[in-house]
């Protein structure tokens, strides 16, 4: 080789070398969202995940990406969405309860972390709270547990109500435990309930209908993310054929339903975001114990009360965490 070819060769060789060092060093790992509901419902949800990434050190567009896959509650959509994560090479996957079994059929090498409203070990997920094993882990709200509790709120709120509407997706997994749970709860306190299929947006018009035609004195709004992402719908058709409702998340009752108890989801989901970070870092699934969210929330909404002409007995107000007035 010529002198002044090889001078020519080794000066771009040190141009070029610094700049795919670079690269090379602020390749950005890239984390997999996978969620069965809509980003319009679950905007907030996002931001709370990403939160959790923040404070773990991982901030969106500065030093990991993101991928976002939504199913818009076609459950049957999930296992190509996860599928599609798992192609582009991600190096954690989060899911939330109707995506977990998705995430976990399409693999077991990388990480997962879910959020979930059920009690992961008794559905298989992990071996244990404490020790998850394999290449999963999480947070759980255990929504399932807390709905005869939610119920008995609604009855000491409405002592008078003798039928209880109660809104359900049956295509949610944890919906059969919820109807058993209401059921069992519903007989000591002397309460019909009267269960709704609300599956879809169409039957959820379907269901308020009909709700006009009834004599329900109350709706008791089931879990899971597809009504959650309705929250704002619902809301206001209660208010059209003025029925008090009682939701499951904070959220609902802070848009203006009547009351919610349960756990904190958005604070779910940051707690998710932090385990992604902390795998990101180098930590082990199976190494971090799942999550349990002890604390829940007793909100009533004082503004929809007085609009609704209810008379809240001053005790249980006292009760409450929060009043929206």
């Amino acid at each position: 080789m010529r002198r002044r070819q090889f001078i020519g060769l080794l000066g771009a060789s040190a141009v070029l070398w610094p700049l795919i060092g670079h690269a090379q060093q602020t390749k950005q790992p890239i984390v997999g969202f996978l969620n069965s509901a809509s980003v319009e419902g679950y905007a907030s949800m996002a931001s709370a995940f990403r939160q959790g990434l923040k404070e773990a050190g991982f901030i969106e567009g500065e030093n990991v990406a993101i991928e976002y896959r939504w199913a818009n509650n076609q459950y049957d959509r999930l296992q190509t969405l996860a599928a599609d994560l798992v192609s582009r090479g991600v190096s954690v996957i989060f899911a939330n309860s109707p995506s977990i079994s998705a995430a976990k059929a399409a693999t077991t090498v990388i990480p997962i972390v879910f959020f979930s409203g059920d009690d992961p070990v008794r559905l298989g997920f992990v071996a244990s709270l404490n020790k998850p094993g394999g290449n999963i882990t999480g947070v759980s709200i255990l929504s399932g547990e807390l709905a005869a509790k939610r119920l008995a709120l609604l009855h000491d709120l409405l002592p008078n109500a003798k039928q209880i509407a109660v809104l359900i997706n049956s295509d949610f997994g944890p919906s059969g435990r919820f109807r058993s749970d209401i059921e069992s709860a519903a007989r000591p306190l002397g309460v019909a309930v009267r269960f709704v299929p609300a599956s879809n947006d169409q039957e959820i018009e379907e269901a308020f209908a009909n709700l006009k035609q009834v004599t329900a004195d109350a709706l008791l709004v089931g879990p899971g993310p597809f009504l959650d992402s309705r929250r704002e719908s619902l809301v206001a058709l209660a208010a059209k054929i003025s029925i008090a409702a009682a939701f499951e998340t904070r959220a609902s009752a802070v848009a203006g339903g009547f009351t919610s108890y349960g756990a904190n989801v958005g604070d779910g989901y940051r707690q998710a975001g932090v385990y992604a970070g902390r795998i990101l870092k180098g930590e082990k699934p199976a190494d971090l114990p799942v999550v349990v969210a002890t604390k829940v929330e007793f909100v009533i909404n004082l503004k929809t009360a007085k609009a609704l002409d209810l008379e809240i007995n001053p005790q249980i107000l006292s009760a409450a965490d929060d009043i929206i007035e």
